[in-house]
């Protein structure tokens, strides 16, 4: 393959969460700025069942406090700022949480952006599969066209498929035959997989209906190397970098 000929499309994951705090409306703004037209983050429901934008399900790493989400109203929630004070210092301090209904209001405004939309197995084990995708489905229902629900649990996305038709990506655990079985039986619009956790000296990832996407990609050679195996996409937090890095390799 001839360096910058033809690169992989770039997902923001969780925003530009190298730069922002991860999963804020600040980060997800800041790729779309930098021109990535996909952007990724992960949703949670609070103990009032609203749909927020979290990574984990207490917010000891992102709000140095132990609170867990499903225990907390989303009225209070909105009031405890996310700005990852051990990476950020006071930089962020009044940065608060997104609900999922704010990101698809500001996806509206984003022309050209397709979300991918991670539902966290955390929430589908407290609340159960029926209630978290019926108010995730409700939430993304105005913006379906622009919008692929991912997981790792994959009868969740085999509901959402049926349910409302949304495209789907199954986040896959373990790359081996019986997750090549379950991709072929249920043929997702993606899979998602990362990329330190292939088998060593893969030569080609299993083909099919869907597009790859290999997360986890910090620099050029790595998402040279993901496309030679058969990534269309890579996703990275490094945003920036990973973008000048493509527009370097395209003026060589």
């Amino acid at each position: 393959m001839t360096p910058g000929t033809s690169l992989p499309e770039i997902i923001a994951h969780r925003g530009n969460a190298i730069e922002f705090p991860e999963n804020t409306l600040q980060s997800l703004a800041s790729a779309v700025e930098l021109g990535i037209r996909h952007i990724e983050f992960d949703v949670q429901l609070t103990a009032d069942k609203v749909p927020v934008v979290l990574h984990d399900a207490d917010l000891q790493r992102v709000g140095d406090r132990p609170d867990v989400v499903h225990d907390t109203s989303w009225a209070q929630l909105s009031e405890m700022p996310v700005g990852e004070s051990a990476r950020f210092g006071q930089r962020f301090a009044y940065t608060y949480p997104p609900s999922l209904e704010q990101v698809v209001e500001a996806l509206d405004a984003w022309e050209g952006v397709t979300a991918y939309v991670e539902i966290k197995r955390a929430s589908l084990r407290r609340f159960g599969r029926e209630v978290v995708l019926q108010r995730i489905a409700q939430v993304l229902q105005p913006a379906l066209d622009r919008c692929v629900v991912i997981s790792f649990d994959l009868p969740s996305l085999r509901i959402m498929r049926q349910m409302i038709g949304a495209r789907i990506g199954w986040v896959v655990a373990n790359y081996g035959d019986k997750a090549m079985n379950d991709a072929t039986s249920v043929a997702p619009d993606f899979l998602f997989a990362n990329v330190d956790r292939l088998p060593a000296g893969l030569e080609s990832l299993w083909p099919g209906p869907w597009d790859w996407a290999l997360y986890e990609v910090r620099d050029l050679g790595t998402a040279q190397a993901c496309q030679s195996i058969g990534a269309r996409y890579v996703e990275t937090m490094a945003v920036r970098d990973l973008r000048d890095a493509y527009e370097e390799s395209l003026r060589q």
